[in-house]
């Protein structure tokens, strides 16, 4: 597995087009590997390729993938990156060994993270009605998402309790279910994008089946309660909306914390 990180060049036309379509930007990440062709899919639970754009500020934006082969950015480098600048040891992207990483996951450790995904539920407005999914759209409900006891086991981790020093609400009232799920965990939601496009066709050109998705990126600190599955989530992904850039965890040291 590896790791890549790739930061765009705003200032380009070829950078703005990308980040303004999920689904042009997929399909560059995915051109990325020259051995995967455009029908290959990917095993249910087996590692995939995950991609995140993070915006740090307005005019710079990072692109994180993880992958079971390396990838070649040299086609986005030359479309949103700095071209010009790229040199045989810098090629204007940074890929490292993901393994080193993902062995050293242990019982117990704790870790920052971060993670863009797509919370949904599923709805029924009558008995006879069949269920429909649909995306949660409130901070409180988002996070109530991925707390949820669960999808945390299945993952391999749990999401850390504030100590009651850093708490806005005493530590007694802050279990009961209506209490702001944010004043007793070490979480926060942030940068919801409501993405609404027609789903492109085999042979790339748009397609008349629409698609509608709400996106939020998570910010906050784990501890590993069972690290072969936590390894699963890194690099299969959590949740759903894979292709459109939603999935991927990404864990960096605690400050303080020499590993």
């Amino acid at each position: 597995m590896f790791l890549t990180r790739f930061r765009m060049n705003t200032a380009r036309s070829g950078a703005r087009r990308l980040l303004s379509s999920p689904q042009a930007l997929h399909a560059a990440v995915m051109s990325s590997f020259p051995d995967l062709l455009p029908t290959d899919a990917p095993e249910a639970d087996g590692p995939r390729v995950l991609w995140r754009l993070d915006h740090h500020a307005r005019a710079e934006a990072m692109v994180f993938l993880v992958s079971p082969t390396r990838p070649d950015l040299t086609h986005i480098v030359e479309q949103a990156g700095w071209p010009a600048a790229a040199t045989p040891d810098n090629p204007g992207w940074q890929t490292r060994p993901y393994a080193p990483l993902l062995d050293r996951l242990a019982k117990g450790d704790h870790w920052s993270f971060r993670l863009t995904a797509n919370p949904v539920h599923h709805i029924r407005r009558t008995a006879d009605e069949p269920r429909k999914r649909t995306a949660h759209l409130t901070p409180v409900h988002q996070m109530g998402w991925l707390l949820d006891p669960s999808r945390q086991e299945r993952a391999g981790f749990r999401i850390l309790e504030k100590p009651d020093s850093k708490r806005l609400l005493p530590a007694g009232t802050t279990h009961h279910k209506h209490d702001h799920h944010g004043d007793r965990y070490e979480l926060t939601v942030r940068d919801q994008r409501s993405l609404a496009f027609n789903k492109a066709q085999a042979d790339g050109r748009p397609g008349k089946k629409p698609v509608s998705l709400v996106t939020v990126t998570f910010d906050g600190r784990l501890e590993i309660t069972d690290p072969e599955r936590i390894r699963r989530t890194l690099t299969s992904g959590l949740g759903k909306a894979k292709a459109y850039g939603c999935g991927l965890m990404t864990l960096a040291p605690l400050p303080g914390v020499t590993r």
